[in-house]
């Protein structure tokens, strides 16, 4: 740029000395191109050599340069052609505006000689602008009595193009009241103008548009257009007109209020004050007053209060629109409420039955009815009960239902039931109502009394107090109420001898059992009846079961002795050789014990001696022995006290005094007379009766030892010394028991003891062992005798 811009200067500074300095000299000469605007650069202009007449090669060797007067390159010289090209677009309409034609002119500047050369340049105008208008709306007001002819001038428009391609002419969209012509003032400009071909009317057409559209001689043309708005001034002569002399709108009830339920519109032919409407109610009762407003400009119908088409479901009003002249119009909008589903289902109950009893089916419990205030599928309603109840929903007469049980019912499974009834109308959305009831199925006596158990057993121990409480008996009644209440009793007992009413009694309200008296475990050790629970149902149900009592043992008694008897009488002196060995069997004290278990066990013990250590007891059988071998020193008699124990909690004893006599042989004055012992036997019957009963529970006991003392002397020496002991008169029974379950003795002792007395020589046939398979001998029976052994008294010991 800066090169280009100092070669400019120099060939102007060359340029003006060669003007003023060879003026003369120079011959001038001109030429002329033409070319159109917008044309490309770069492209072909002209050969400036040809249109100069110089030859080939000249102007380079005359250094030919292309100068502008604006000092604009616009043209390029190609020196060694002589073709001229275009340096830049050119823009005709910037170059030269509206003149016409418009041409620019160029020096051609050469040296040796220095030669000024004068070239144009015509830029011919092609058709590129369109015709604009500076304003794109016209606004005219003519008064509608205008005369037809009228004419009202336009804004013209604007063409930068000139020449053909200039404005050429002016069209207006069709219509019935104007046409357009074009004027052309003295400057050669062009003007439309609009002219009335049809009387206005405002009350008819109070504005009109159109478009005006201004075009171009181009080819093809350009145009441009402008929107021309008429409006025309009105004068009063017109009453408001409503659009609709009649409006029907519908309207949901749940509108909200402030809402718009509609527009009235009504207009009048006049303008400015006369054409001004305002809007009011006409006649309008309280209640639409109260409901509904109106705005007195737009003609808008408010809602200021609630609708509800169960109340009202529609609405007439009479809308007046009165212009500034006074004159009115009046139309009639009729709102129709539109019911929505806004209103949830009622139900009424009218009666209920509670409770109801159970087994019976089909039994109404509630009668009631339902009902929804809308209108429609909104009305329309369905009424259900949960599936899992055994009741069932039965529709009546219109709307009424009843609620029935759908099969027997059992209370004992389920007493109370919650139904919920619920009824849905079909509106959307839908709207639901429930109610709950409760239902109590009242009871039928239909279960038995039920025991706990089939069978009881009891417990109670002996020596009881007399209505001591021993147990209870309890039973279940799956009913309720005096269905369920039970009454306990007492059956008649299977064993007609059992005295059941004095032994056992039970508290007919709970169960409990008593025993009236104080039981004894020897009497009676167990016993059974059977008790009944009854319900106080209509009718009675009943149940049984069995209680067996059994009474416990209490160590109540002491320990008896059987032998030696101990009646008071003359004291039973036993007999002992002085040449007995140490253990020889002195004796067996025999005791036994009413009570049973281990209150039955019992044990000896030596508690006092003549002479201590010569004899002992066998704590556990009562065999009495000596502890040494006798002496002549020992002292003839000795006396013997043996306590009998038994095993009890607290234990129980008794005493026995034994009288031992030691002898050198056996003699008849140491026996007493039989009519003695007779005698002390039948003074004293009570102890005869006690030693019979005690001996059929021992006998077998006192018969193994007898047997066993009486083995043990026959294998002694025959000399045997006498003794006195007195002996009961009678015969005892036969009938002999075995003890060894509850007493002390051991299986293997047995004894069979027989007397007899009929004699004062009575024989006594001493501890004879018991041999299976054969029988005892007895009285009355063959008796063997020992020879060897027989004293005056008749004893025969074997």
């Amino acid at each position: 740029m800066e090169n280009g811009g100092t070669s400019t200067l120099r060939i102007r500074q060359v340029l003006l000395l060669f003007v003023l300095l060879g003026m003369s000299q120079a011959r001038s000469q001109s030429g002329g191109f033409s070319l159109a605007e917008e044309t490309q650069r770069g492209s072909f202009v002209g050969n400036l050599a040809k249109e100069l007449g110089l030859e080939m090669g000249e102007l380079f060797s005359r250094g030919a340069r292309v100068v502008a007067n604006d000092d604009k390159q616009r043209l390029q010289l190609d020196v060694n052609t002589g073709d001229l090209l275009l340096s830049e677009v050119l823009d005709r309409e910037e170059l030269c505006g509206s003149t016409e034609p418009c041409v620019l002119h160029f020096q051609v500047l050469m040296k040796n000689p220095v030669q000024f050369l004068q070239i144009e340049l015509q830029v011919r105008d092609i058709n590129d602008h369109s015709p604009v208008f500076l304003e794109k709306e016209m606004l005219l007001e003519i008064p509608e009595n205008s005369p037809v002819g009228a004419v009202f001038l336009l804004e013209s428009a604007k063409d930068l193009d000139v020449g053909i391609n200039a404005l050429k002419n002016y069209t207006i969209s069709p219509n019935s009241h104007f046409h357009v012509k074009m004027r052309v003032n003295p400057d050669d400009r062009k003007y439309p103008e609009l002219v009335l071909d049809k009387a206005l009317d405002y009350e008819e057409q109070s504005e009109l548009s159109f478009i005006l559209t201004a075009l171009d001689g181009g080819s093809p043309p350009r145009s441009g257009t402008a929107s021309v708005r008429v409006v025309v001034v009105d004068i009063n002569d017109n009453s408001p007109e409503f659009q609709q002399p009649f409006y029907e709108v519908k309207i949901p009830e749940n509108s909200m209020l402030g809402s718009v339920v509609v527009t009235v519109s009504a207009w009048d032919l006049d303008s400015e004050k006369n054409g001004e409407i305002s809007y009011t109610f006409s006649h309008a009762s309280e209640e639409i007053r109260k409901t509904f407003e109106i705005n007195q400009k737009s003609g808008e119908i408010s809602l200021m209060a609630p609708l509800d088409f169960e109340t009202i479901d529609s609405y007439s009003i009479i809308i007046q629109a009165t212009d500034g002249g006074g004159l009115f119009g009046k139309s009639t909008v009729r709102i129709q409420v539109i019911d929505v589903n806004d209103n949830a289902p009622e139900i009424a109950v009218s009666s209920i039955t509670s409770p109801i009893p159970e087994n019976l089916p089909e039994t109404v419990v509630m009668v009631f009815s339902i009902r929804d205030r809308d209108s429609g599928d909104n009305g329309r309603m369905i009424c259900s009960i949960p599936e899992d109840l055994p009741f069932t929903l039965k529709s009546s007469v219109e709307n009424y239902y009843t609620l029935e049980t759908e099969s027997p019912l059992d209370r004992e499974s389920k007493a109370e039931y919650d139904i919920t009834i619920t009824v849905t109308d079909m509106g959307s959305p839908r709207l639901k109502t429930q109610h709950n009831i409760t239902v109590l199925v009242s009871d039928v006596n239909d279960n038995a009394p039920a025991f706990t158990q089939t069978s009881y057993t009891l417990w109670v121990r002996e020596n009881n107090s007399p209505a001591l409480h021993i147990g209870s008996v309890s039973a279940t009644d799956r009913d309720a109420g005096a269905n369920a209440q039970l009454t306990y009793s007492l059956l008649p007992p299977q064993d007609p001898h059992l005295p059941l009413a004095s032994l056992v009694s039970i508290n007919a309200d709970n169960g409990h059992l008593f025993a009236l008296r104080s039981l004894d475990y020897e009497a009676l050790q167990a016993f059974e009846f059977g008790v009944g629970a009854t319900d106080r149902g209509s009718p009675a149900l009943s149940s049984q079961a069995r209680v067996r009592v059994l009474v416990l043992d209490a160590n109540d008694n002491s320990p008896f002795v059987l032998y030696p008897l101990q009646n008071g009488s003359a004291p039973c002196t036993e007999l002992v050789p002085r040449a007995a060995e140490a253990g020889y069997l002195v004796t067996k004290v025999v005791a036994v014990d009413g009570d049973s278990g281990q209150n039955a066990w019992l044990s000896y013990q030596l508690l006092k001696a003549t002479e201590p250590g010569l004899f002992g007891v066998w704590p556990h059988n009562g065999e009495v022995r000596t502890a040494r071998l006798l002496s002549e020193r020992d002292a003839p008699k000795h006396r013997l006290l043996v306590q009998v124990r038994d095993n009890g909690e607290p234990p129980r004893s008794a005493s026995v005094t034994l009288h031992v006599l030691l002898v050198d042989g056996f003699s008849q004055p140491y026996l007493p007379l039989p009519e003695a012992a007779a005698e002390q036997a039948r003074a004293d019957p009570l102890t005869v009766y006690l030693v019979v009963a005690l001996a059929s529970v021992s006998s077998l006991f006192l018969l193994s030892v007898l047997l066993f003392v009486g083995v043990r002397l026959c294998r002694r020496s025959r000399a045997a010394s006498l003794g006195l002991c007195s002996v009961p008169e009678g015969p005892f029974p036969d009938n002999l028991v075995d003890v060894s379950g509850t007493g002390t003795l051991s299986q293997s002792y047995q004894y069979e003891v027989c007397l007899r007395g009929d004699t004062r020589t009575n024989e006594f046939k001493f501890l004879k062992p018991v041999i299976p398979n054969l029988p005892p001998q007895c009285p009355g029976k063959e008796i063997e005798e020992n020879p060897t052994f027989h004293n005056t008294f008749g004893f025969n010991i074997q």
